[in-house]
């Protein structure tokens, strides 16, 4: 089995080619555009057979045949304003991709996101009929969100298979900067006695730190994408996430016990050009990645953060 994977220097990329091989796999082609950033150091230990540069990739696949296409690229930063690059990128390349992946009769398997769902009016339902109506509340979730639309709109949707991921976390994240999540940030300076800050609620339904995400562990996410790559006729567009909504404040208390000690929460003003774009509440309606067949549970928020401890504290990759 020949695998292309987009991205695959990066977060989801990388641990994907980690459960690749562990599934055995190993012609694994790995697509990125790696610059300047440290995420090389997601690629050490790993098992591929070819390293390409982003643009080269349709050169490639003109000249060589794969079975599968995981397409993970893109750019992630919920508040990237260069909104010309990001429908380029995410938008027009993951287009030109899918087609051709159509034209090879290559399975093609997505990342989508959560942040196309914005400020949760419309609930957080994966059906089609509902993606038509969601108003994303930054550039990088419109660009997920017109190419879902696209491949509905066209009928693709019963030939791929795309995945809203909500709020993803765990080992190899550390190259992300400000996208990377709270745990990366937070955790090395709790294990050094340093308390931890969380944003101010600007919503009186909402005490600060209460705000919700629903919050899912990498392994899990690996799980779920290693269903539908054992199942290619199970396409369609289906949200990754737990199905569990929990705040902030349940998020540093698990950080804290991970490291055995008592809380200590400082709450910040949050900078003003995210109140506007800032999701209070996210929760993966889960019952259409059910009824496509996927049965495992998923772990525990305080399962998980303190397994994703034991990286963190060893400096760890997966």
């Amino acid at each position: 089995m020949r695998v292309v994977v987009t991205g695959g220097a990066g977060f989801i990329g990388s641990c994907l080619i980690h459960k690749l091989n562990r599934e055995g796999i190993r012609d694994i082609i790995v697509v990125d555009k790696l610059g300047r950033s440290e995420s090389w150091k997601n690629l050490v230990g790993k098992q591929f057979t070819e390293y390409l540069d982003k643009e080269a990739l349709f050169d490639y696949l003109a000249k060589h045949k794969c079975d599968l296409i995981l397409h993970m690229g893109a750019c992630s930063s919920t508040t990237e304003t260069d909104v010309s690059f990001l429908m380029e990128n995410n938008y027009r390349y993951t287009q030109k991709l899918a087609l051709l992946a159509l034209k090879n009769k290559t399975q093609f398997l997505y990342a989508s996101s959560g942040a196309t769902y914005g400020d949760g009016s419309q609930g957080y339902s994966d059906a089609n009929n509902n993606t038509p109506l969601l108003k994303p509340l930054n550039a990088y979730g419109y660009s997920k969100q017109i190419f879902d639309l696209w491949l509905l709109e066209n009928g693709y949707d019963k030939k791929m298979t795309g995945f809203k991921f909500f709020n993803v976390f765990g080992p190899n994240e550390y190259h992300k900067g400000d996208m990377k999540s709270l745990i990366a940030k937070s955790y090395p300076n709790i294990l050094k006695g340093q308390g931890m800050k969380l944003f101010k609620s600007y919503r009186k339904d909402y005490k600060d730190g209460e705000q919700k995400r629903d919050f899912i562990y990498i392994k899990d996410v690996l799980e779920v994408v290693w269903y539908f790559i054992l199942h290619p006729k199970k396409t369609g567009i289906f949200n990754v996430g737990t199905g569990r909504a929990e705040s902030w404040n349940d998020l540093a208390k698990a950080m804290f016990a991970a490291a055995g000690r008592k809380p200590e929460i400082t709450y910040v003003d949050m900078p003003e050009v995210l109140k506007d774009k800032y999701q209070y509440f996210t929760l993966a309606d889960t019952d259409k990645l059910r009824a496509a067949g996927y049965k495992k549970n998923f772990s525990g928020l305080n399962e998980a953060v303190k397994d994703y401890a034991g990286y963190l504290k060893e400096g760890k990759y997966l």
